[in-house]
């Protein structure tokens, strides 16, 4: 440890504050250390909201990121139920809504993202359904069940996810989405079009193309939606996955640089020296790509804030990890490695079998460097991937699309 630092605050309890006091302990850092989480539960991961919880395959506590002793253990201030409304960077304190004040050396943001709601006449009903936290995932879950429909608003990743989970409890499913297909800012159309065959496989009523006028009510109570065409669909609950926004009301409020997130560099710090950000909040300055990228990933929520540690004591370190992504959809399992934004490459290059649902997807730039990749029920291939992507390798297309040609033998 090359620099002095006595009072961390870490305001965030999800799995990057965790991660967060974690390294710091782990990094040999002995001073007062405090993380702020405005929820009731411990600091959780949350994937598992959207794929084993809802589901009901997986206990929320295999999604707790630490016991409770864990943090008595390593004497980590853990602040529960309360939450972060001012900073004040002139005095280096924090206030809580408790009225409490906590002085920082360093400051660690990772307050998340809040869902994106819907302006749409009956939204405020009850049975309008979000889904962030694990209350709300026990909301949907109840609407679970036989004999049931849920709609659902969006053909995101959220939105298919817990369209899956419905049809797995034998749910009848409606899920409405303006574009033509599911994904399809993300994946492209023909990467798209097997998430729309696979849904509608296990029986998806998916209406693409189609807008939604209104949430129909009921004694307060949702009880479907009426669609751009007029149509009805009738629905015990209706789910609203149209994305998420940043939580970054704290940082504006402090007069952090903010655009599309808070601003941070290569190693997460913000505009102000002493305060860093990580997760979904975090515009990061990423050394490796070249731009600046703020993803809602498990990935960064699980390794940025590792990286932020280290800063915040004093060592030379960059954040550099490429962008990761998950989802688990019925028998479709899928991982999504790197970066390839909208307008960012010119083709996409697939080796192996759409149709089967077994296949590697590559994203190419105009100079046939791999951007981005996706792995569909093929396994075992993100690390020779990566090499790849890091390097800039250039590839000949025709031989990343032969499953012959082994990865090391593509540069």
């Amino acid at each position: 440890m090359t620099q002095a630092v006595e009072q961390i605050v870490v305001v965030g309890g999800g799995l990057a504050g965790a991660k967060a006091v974690e390294t710091l302990r782990g990094k040999g850092y002995a001073g007062s250390l405090t993380l702020v989480g405005d929820e009731v539960h411990l600091p959780y991961e949350r994937p598992p909201l959207s794929k084993g919880y809802l589901a009901g395959t997986s206990p929320f506590e295999k999604a707790v990121v630490h016991p409770e002793q864990w943090y008595r253990d390593n004497d980590v201030d853990l602040r529960l139920a309360v939450k972060a409304i001012a900073i004040d960077r002139g005095a280096h304190e924090v206030t809580l809504t408790d009225g409490t004040t906590l002085p920082y050396s360093k400051l660690l943001l990772a307050t998340g993202a809040l869902p994106r709601h819907i302006d749409l006449p009956g939204a405020d009903a009850q049975g309008v359904l979000y889904l962030r936290n694990r209350e709300d995932s026990d909301a949907i879950r109840a609407a679970f069940g036989p004999g049931k429909r849920i709609a659902i608003i969006g053909a995101g990743w959220i939105g298919l996810e817990v369209a899956a989970a419905a049809r797995q409890a034998g749910t009848e499913v409606v899920v409405v989405e303006v574009a033509d297909l599911p994904l399809l800012n993300v994946l492209g159309p023909d990467l798209a079009q097997v998430f729309a065959d696979l849904h509608r496989s296990h029986d998806v009523d998916l209406r693409l193309g189609t807008t939604t006028a209104e949430i129909t009510v009921s004694d307060g109570v949702a009880t479907g939606l009426r669609l751009g065409d007029d149509s009805q669909v009738s629905a015990v609950a209706v789910v609203v996955g149209v994305g998420v926004v940043p939580n970054i009301a704290l940082a504006t409020a402090a007069g952090l640089d903010i655009d599309n997130g808070v601003l941070v560099d290569a190693s997460l710090r913000t505009s102000d020296p002493d305060i860093y950000a990580v997760g979904d909040i975090a515009n990061h300055d990423h050394p490796l790509l070249g731009m600046r990228v703020r993803v809602e990933h498990w990935a960064a929520a699980l390794n940025q804030p590792k990286a932020a540690a280290a800063a915040m004591l004093g060592e030379d370190v960059q954040y550099s990890d490429l962008p990761y992504f998950y989802t688990d959809q019925y028998d479709l399992g899928m991982e999504y490695v790197g970066h390839a934004p909208r307008g960012s490459f010119e083709r996409v290059v697939v080796r192996g079998d759409l149709a089967a649902r077994e296949f590697v997807a590559f994203w190419l730039d105009a100079g046939d460097r791999i951007k981005a990749a996706m792995n569909v029920n093929v396994w075992d291939v993100v690390d020779q991937i990566k090499p790849l992507i890091r390097a800039g390798v250039v590839v000949d297309p025709q031989r990343l699309a032969d499953a012959s040609i082994g990865y090391a033998d593509l540069a």
